[in-house]
């Protein structure tokens, strides 16, 4: 048809091997196996910890939340003790700059990093 991207026999789109010979990649499972699935699920729910953290913080720094509620306490110790014992970790490599806090940044780029490395070897060797 035109417009369609011609492609070798059992590759996908971007070079990597199909489950079958000829499958269209287009309903393969990218991830076969339930460990890496539950993996990538964990890190992806690590990663709205994150974000959710950093913009509570920001919320907290421009005085929209008050840290006087109950809710919004137990909010801040539950995200800190989810996030802090990371942070800590980059902090002693990456201290902050300026006033800059970069660990977020260093953790959801290390988050991106993993999940495309499973990614990549589970469509590659198959697991």
């Amino acid at each position: 048809m035109k417009g369609d991207i011609p492609r070798q026999a059992g590759r996908d789109l971007a070079g990597f091997p199909c489950l079958r010979a000829g499958g269209n990649p287009r309903y393969k499972s990218p991830m076969a196996n339930p460990v890496i699935a539950l993996i990538m699920l964990v890190l992806d729910l690590y990663w709205w910890v994150v974000v959710i953290a950093v913009i509570v913080s920001w919320l907290i720094a421009f005085n929209v939340i008050n840290t006087y509620n109950n809710f919004v306490r137990t909010l801040l110790r539950a995200l800190e003790a989810l996030t802090e014992p990371v942070f800590r970790r980059i902090r002693k490599v990456v201290p902050p700059i300026g006033g800059l806090d970069l660990s977020p940044l260093v953790v959801l780029v290390a988050i991106w990093f993993i999940q495309y490395t499973l990614t990549w070897a589970s469509r590659t060797y198959g697991f």
